[in-house]
């Protein structure tokens, strides 16, 4: 999981949090600021909902409304002008789980967002958040019928048309004039003319010429006719084993580009899905072959992080673990002061550890977490553990391996 996914943890992590929030009449601020847009236009808008709730008859509304402005505000006059991928901002008094809780975040996309908007509601509104959460892998599309072919990709919500040409081939009967052998071959002639073409193009935009690997993520094939099965078997071999799925669509060019993506989202999903299973057989394996190159528990695998010999830390993204301290004493349970995945998020980067968050909804995700506990990692090299076990810490032992 590269750093974007995890930012996306992050925040499905304050949708869920948002969404949870209850709020007393009209004082919950939703404030998103494009990446082109200039803070000083929101400080003066502000400024100017300030003048607007003045008048709100009921007193506990407006004194909750002028409060959330005022929170608003102050994190405004945190940046001297809009970061490079925008800035996004939540205000307001709520109700989350029966206790009431003042919500004051902001924070900078790992992506740009490109459209602004402001609202002051009984709720906050994360509907403008969903762009984030969605995958910044690119797949490639290949729409191909009988007359003609479209390369194109799809990065979360963001198409692109990369080619497009029309190609004129023979039916299947003659209209005289040239004999049915002679007319059968030129016919076939013409249609491999045209799958090679495909077939070149397809390196083209889906190999970089730098580093002779391929571009994207995953391949989907298209299209209303036998070519696109056709071409699986003459593409670039680096491609063959990105190819995620091969689909009828009833349309050609732009329409069956669009047809294609709607049909292909479940595909897409399962690509994720894969990876997550992928990762923990990986995991499985190593512990299967005693490699010594595993760890799990949350004090081990702790430990482990902090001396820097976590490659890969594995862990459930709802894990239910606070990491607490106290006199220097550091405890993990079911309540305290931090959740431990946020601890994890904050500090993985500081130990040269690559951090992947997993769902839980495979059949080896769920392994993971029953019994594993949900956290785990995978070692850059083999850890032998001393043979002699303390009787005296069998209760501790015990806990670790729940945990």
């Amino acid at each position: 999981m590269g750093d974007d996914e995890v930012e996306m943890w992050k925040i499905k992590k304050i949708i869920k949090l948002l969404n949870n929030a209850e709020g007393a009449g009209t004082s919950m601020i939703s404030l998103i600021i494009s990446h082109k847009d200039a803070i000083s236009k929101y400080t003066k808008l502000l400024i100017e909902e300030v003048s607007a709730a003045s008048n709100i008859k009921s007193r506990v509304n407006r004194l909750s409304v002028l409060a959330a402005i005022s929170s608003a505000q102050q994190k405004l006059k945190l940046y001297n002008k809009t970061p490079k991928n925008g800035l996004i901002i939540f205000c307001g008094l709520a109700s989350i789980d029966g206790k009431e809780k003042k919500i004051n975040i902001d924070f900078e996309p790992y992506k740009p967002v490109t459209s602004s908007f402001y609202i002051c509601d009984d709720s906050f509104h994360t509907e403008f958040l969903s762009s984030l959460t969605e995958t910044n892998e690119t797949y490639g599309f290949i729409i191909m019928d009988g007359n003609g072919c479209m390369f194109a990709t799809l990065c979360g919500n963001n198409k692109t048309v990369l080619q497009e040409f029309a190609v004129t081939l023979p039916n299947k009967h003659n209209k005289g004039g040239q004999s049915a052998v002679r007319f059968g071959r030129l016919r076939m002639e013409k249609r491999n003319f045209y799958l090679k073409k495909c077939s070149e193009l397809c390196t083209i935009h889906f190999i970089d010429a730098k580093t002779n690997l391929p571009n994207i993520s995953g391949v989907i094939l298209a299209g209303h006719a036998d070519f696109k099965s056709e071409l699986v078997s003459v593409i670039d071999e680096r491609l063959k084993n990105r190819v995620k799925g091969i689909l009828d669509i009833a349309y050609g060019s732009q329409n069956g580009f669009n047809q294609a993506i709607e049909l292909s989202k479940d595909i897409l999903k399962n690509v994720e899905f894969v990876k997550e299973k992928e990762l923990l057989h990986n995991f499985f394996s190593l512990i299967s072959m005693n490699t010594q190159r595993y760890v799990y528990g949350t004090k081990d695998t702790i430990n482990a992080l902090e001396s820097g010999t976590i490659e890969t830390l594995i862990v459930y993204e709802d894990l239910n673990i606070y990491r607490s301290e106290k006199d220097g004493i550091i405890t993990y349970s079911e309540t305290g002061t931090i959740l431990l995945t946020e601890w994890l998020y904050e500090n993985y980067k500081k130990y040269g550890s690559e951090l992947k968050f997993i769902t839980g909804s495979s059949q080896e995700g769920s392994q993971f977490i029953q019994g594993f506990g949900g956290l785990g990692g995978i070692l850059r090299y083999a850890f032998n553990e001393p043979d002699v076990i303390d009787v005296d810490s069998e209760d501790e032992y015990e806990y670790e391996y729940l945990y």
